[in-house]
């Protein structure tokens, strides 16, 4: 199996087991009444299924972007490119021209 599907592989668990952390913490702190909700109806462990799902992809998600953007290199040895070292700031001149509604008119009949 290719490193880069292992890899996935992995990640999509680690994010599914921090769902199932964090929907038996939802339940075990009872937030907005959940624990009685589900306990107290018929598709109850259908709807904790279902929401630690939904919040499985998005862990995932999250878990396997972290694992990839952590696999760059970097190199703090000077300034990074794109961020240019500005030691001093001018103003520069910019000529502001109101349009007219003859200058529109104008236009308009020329491209006809």
């Amino acid at each position: 199996m290719p490193e880069l599907i292992r890899m996935y592989i992995k990640n999509v668990l680690i994010g599914f087991a921090i769902a199932a952390g964090f929907v038996a913490m939802l339940l075990w702190f009872n937030v907005m009444n959940l624990w009685h909700l589900v306990s107290s109806s018929d598709v109850g462990l259908l709807a904790v299924v279902v929401l630690w799902f939904a919040h499985g992809i998005v862990f995932a998600g999250v878990q396997f972007a972290w694992a990839v953007m952590a696999m760059a290199e970097t190199d703090d040895s000077g300034p990074r490119r794109g961020t240019p070292v500005v030691d001093h700031f001018r103003p520069v001149r910019v000529e502001a021209r109101a349009e007219t509604r003859a200058d529109r008119r104008g236009a308009i009949r020329t491209r006809r």
